[in-house]
């Protein structure tokens, strides 16, 4: 348990004065039972229209809108938060869930959707076959299946940050043996389709001030993990980065069906071609006194 204040810093630059679209924001913390959201704000140079919104999966979304041409763009935002994760959590999965294979009940199997659905092409089988290694007998403990398929993922693909946007697909992953932590909690997120189960891939902060966790930084560092529905219990968290379960250590911004909807900062520019410059990020995660 601790209170932490987040500051996120966006910063873009340009060579020449450039006109610049809506920018849609996701750097809301997301509340729930481990996170209670004490204040938020959102600071934007040049001075900005910002617009609330939620999306379909109830993430909280600001629209930015200019008027006047730039040369620099800073977005910062401003969080503090209650984070109330414990360190070992115990989930009452329901009798019926406890144990795989199992059937949800039909309200959440129809609910879940597409979060249950395969996301990317598995023509010859190669990941379902990896997948099925995991499951121990015609019947096996549920809890203990995803959280050997998290152990699976991290012990079989090397971490490596990458700065650069773009996210490798479950098969590439499995290959080339290396990714990201959004590389590897798409590939876990998959997996755990391939079982049939529903996921959610989840975008957030990691608050490591002891620097022991994967993907930590000096300060703070964005993150992605994995959310599995399980009957009872809800959702619950895992990260095959880390080969963790339950959202200790994890400030959650926004869940998405795919990595590609959970851009914190995405937009662009009107000007010439080679106006863009760079693009900068800093975040810090402090404990609040």
């Amino acid at each position: 348990m601790a209170e932490l204040s987040i500051k996120h810093r966006t910063t873009y630059s340009y060579r020449f004065p450039v006109q610049l679209t809506p920018y849609r924001l996701l750097l809301r913390p997301r509340e729930g039972p481990d996170l209670l959201l004490q204040h938020h704000q959102i600071t934007v140079s040049p001075e900005g229209r910002v617009a609330w919104t939620t999306d379909v999966f109830g993430n909280a979304v600001a629209t930015l809108t200019f008027s006047e041409p730039t040369r620099r763009l800073e977005i910062v935002s401003h969080a503090d938060v209650d984070l109330k994760s414990q360190a070992w959590p115990v989930f009452d999965i329901a009798a019926s869930g406890a144990t795989y294979p199992f059937l949800y009940d039909d309200q959440d199997w129809k609910d879940l959707g597409s979060l249950r659905d395969a996301q990317y092409p598995d023509p010859s089988g190669e990941l379902h076959q990896w997948v099925m290694g995991f499951v121990m007998g015609n019947s096996t403990d549920t809890l203990s299946l995803l959280k050997d398929l998290s152990a699976g993922v991290a012990n079989g693909v090397a971490y490596q940050g990458r700065d650069i946007e773009g996210t490798q697909a479950p098969l590439e992953t499995l290959r080339v043996r290396s990714g990201s932590c959004r590389d590897l909690a798409t590939l876990f997120a998959e997996s755990v389709r391939v079982l049939g189960l529903g996921a959610r891939i989840v975008s957030g902060y990691l608050h490591d001030p002891v620097r022991t966790l994967v993907g930590s930084s000096p300060g703070g560092s964005t993150h992605a993990w994995v959310e599995v529905f399980l009957p009872g219990a809800g959702w619950i968290a895992f990260d095959p980065t880390n080969r963790s379960m339950g959202s200790a250590n994890l400030i959650p911004v926004a869940v998405a069906r795919d990595i590609t909807q959970l851009m914190p900062v995405s937009g662009t520019f009107i000007g010439p071609a080679d106006a863009f410059v760079s693009m900068d990020v800093a975040v810090d995660i402090a404990l609040i006194a």
